[in-house]
């Protein structure tokens, strides 16, 4: 398989080959889903909380006697049973992160890029880069190489100019190719990658 690479101005001017044992074959959907899943669990902040018998306000003295009065025997006006009591076994304040195989890891973003390959929804140019730190000019570029909407831009070192170009366009995410992960690619529409950050992800990939 091979991939046009096209300047800012959307201009041919060369092509990469991409290997077949990182964009061939099955796209296997299973590690994108596992990928986001944990992406999307690490983000949760996770500060949930339910009041315990020990927190909720009220007494602790025996309401009355345990027998001979007929009613049920209860030892203190804050337990879960009552109203306004204390919750059994609630929330409580935790981290949802985990850990996946890096090899699960690999496997997805692997995947995510073959799915934006075959749906021709990646661009590949030589150089992302602005002349002056312009929103307008980031926008006019990225006009130029037919992205709307949602995108993600790619380098292998982003440059600072084109960083805070981007940064108030909706939408518009610009990332290092060491830092992607396939939650990255899948929530676009769009993939931008420069030649190297594309060489540098088949490395990293294969």
């Amino acid at each position: 398989m091979t991939v046009d690479v096209v300047n800012a101005q959307n201009q041919k001017v060369g092509s990469l080959d991409l290997r077949d044992e990182v964009f061939g074959g099955r796209i296997k959907t299973d590690l994108i889903h596992e990928s986001v899943v944990r992406a999307n669990a690490a983000e949760r902040r996770g500060t949930h909380a339910t009041k315990t018998r020990a927190m909720v306000s009220g007494s602790g003295k025996k309401p009355w006697r345990q027998k001979g009065t007929g009613r049920a025997r209860v030892g203190e006006i804050r337990n879960p049973l009552w109203r306004k009591g204390g919750t059994t076994f609630g929330p409580q304040p935790r981290s949802y992160e985990y850990q996946l195989p890096k090899k699960v890891e690999k496997g997805a973003l692997r995947a995510a890029l073959q799915q934006k390959l075959r749906d021709g929804a990646v661009i590949v140019v030589d150089a992302l880069s602005v002349g002056a730190i312009k929103t307008q000019a980031a926008a006019e570029m990225l006009r130029r190489l037919g992205v709307d909407g949602k995108a993600l831009l790619v380098d292998v070192k982003p440059e600072d100019k084109l960083t805070l170009s981007v940064r108030n366009l909706e939408g518009i995410t610009i990332l290092p190719s060491n830092r992607v992960s396939a939650r990255d690619v899948m929530n676009t529409r769009r993939v931008v990658l420069t030649q190297a950050a594309l060489e540098k992800l088949q490395e990293a990939l294969g």
